[in-house]
């Protein structure tokens, strides 16, 4: 095995895809123009890395396959683990969630903590070189093939495969159009969201009976969600979100007022105890983008996207990273079908792969979005009965254990949303997911 990859962006998508590559290629290259911080701190150039992040279940699956011990690495370095139903507090459909347990845990850490950590697990392969401080400024090429990246010093890398994880500002479509490749379709609903994070310091009893909470807004007419994690250095991120939101909270003051708003004390309760440990940072998100590559007539050789250079969500999920990591092993898998082949049929392989990996994260992000009548852009057939069906099984899932456990198994992308649709499990929703009273 004599072959080169390159992948462009050393965030988690980044991150991933070096893993996947390292065993099938003699040498992996990753570009990130940020100076790579040696502390899990945020960095420039993942502008939302201070802010609340959740990696769901699927997403600690696949990390504890590319990386053996991973869970128990980041439990030493002060992650917390907790049940979805007895440690996560969460009020949704006008109600706080009752204490039974699903047997499905989340772990807990900060995306800058959990960042470092995969990096440092993938600086350790002997095929894989990280370069930090180095912009990418174009592609090479040669017929229908990509062969490699231009810097902006100049240098150019060959690689017999290039993928593109430089995230939702990605220049994909203009790289690959100074090669004569057209640019892929997209797919943009949009939704104006704005976050509002502040660190606090983090003491037993803080959260009385739980370890972590979420407040969601009942839409259309609740906008602003909050959201207490417990992440490493014993501190709590917590996170104000809202739909549409031109006014988020700027700083301490603004935050202690705003998240009183929410239709649950307890987050409110907390910041009122907890001693702040950092300032006030402001995000926004415009919209869910999807670049549409599966439908792409004629594509290049030697080049894939991924990761939010593919399908940008909606963070108040908290799919992205899970979803990236998806795209990672379906990466893998693609190319040990096609026998490390990096011709354009193995690129449009991966693309009608990675696009059923896209779509239940991205139905359920759309679907979420579009109970908000702000929201924008084409909206999904059949969204009404979607959504009203989705509202009776959040309702069901406050009062019904077992319709719980099946929604937060399609939640953490453990279990298909085909799951909602067995006989037995629609019966326990339209019996038990009516108005709260």
């Amino acid at each position: 095995m004599d072959n080169t990859a390159v992948v462009i962006g050393a965030g988690i998508a980044g991150l991933a895809a070096a893993r996947v590559l390292s065993t099938r290629y003699s040498s992996v290259t990753v570009l990130d123009r940020d100076s790579l911080p040696e502390r899990a701190v945020p960095r420039r150039g993942v502008p939302q890395s201070g802010h609340a992040h959740i990696l769901l279940i699927s997403g600690l699956n696949e990390l504890n396959e590319l990386f053996p011990g991973f869970e128990a690495e980041l439990l030493a370095g002060g992650g917390a683990t907790f049940d979805t139903g007895t440690g996560l507090a969460w009020f949704r459909s006008g109600r706080r969630s009752r204490p039974v347990p699903t047997g499905m845990a989340l772990v807990s850490v900060s995306r800058p903590g959990l960042e470092t950590a995969v990096r440092n697990r993938v600086a350790e392969l002997r095929e894989v070189t990280i370069r930090d401080e180095v912009a990418v400024s174009g592609l090479t090429g040669s017929g229908d093939a990509v062969t490699g990246v231009v810097l902006d010093n100049g240098e150019t890398i060959a690689a017999d495969l290039v993928v593109d994880c430089t995230g939702r500002g990605s220049r994909s479509d203009r790289w690959l159009a100074a090669l004569g490749f057209p640019a892929p379709a997209q797919v943009e609903i949009k939704v104006g969201m704005t976050f509002s994070t502040r660190y606090f310091r983090r003491r037993p009893g803080d959260l009385p009976d739980w370890q972590a909470a979420l407040i969601q807004p009942e839409p259309p007419h609740q906008k602003m969600y909050g959201v207490a994690l417990p992440v490493e250095d014993d501190r709590w991120v917590i996170e104000l979100g809202g739909w549409r939101s031109t006014d988020p909270p700027e700083d301490g003051e603004q935050f202690a007022r705003a998240v009183k708003d929410l239709p649950d004390p307890m987050i409110s309760e907390l910041v009122s105890r907890a001693e702040p440990v950092s300032d006030v940072t402001i995000a926004r998100f415009p919209s869910n983008r999807r670049r549409l590559f599966e439908k792409l007539g004629r594509l290049p050789a030697g080049y894939v996207a991924l990761g939010d250079a593919l399908c940008s969500f909606n963070p108040v999920y908290g799919q992205g990273m899970t979803c990236a990591l998806q795209e990672a092993a379906t990466l893998g898998r693609v190319l040990d079908s096609h026998h490390a082949r990096t011709d354009a049929a193995m690129a449009r392989a991966f693309y009608a792969a990675v696009a059923k990996v896209i779509q239940t994260p991205w139905q359920f992000a759309v679907g979420n979005d579009f109970n908000y009548p702000e929201t924008t852009g084409p909206r999904p057939a059949g969204i009404k009965i979607t959504n009203w069906y989705a509202g009776r099984v959040m309702r069901a899932a406050q009062v019904d254990a077992e319709v719980n456990r099946t929604f937060v198994a399609v939640q953490q992308l453990l279990t298909p949303p085909s799951a909602f649709f067995r006989p037995g499990f629609v019966a326990r929703v339209l019996s038990r997911g009516g108005r709260p009273r």
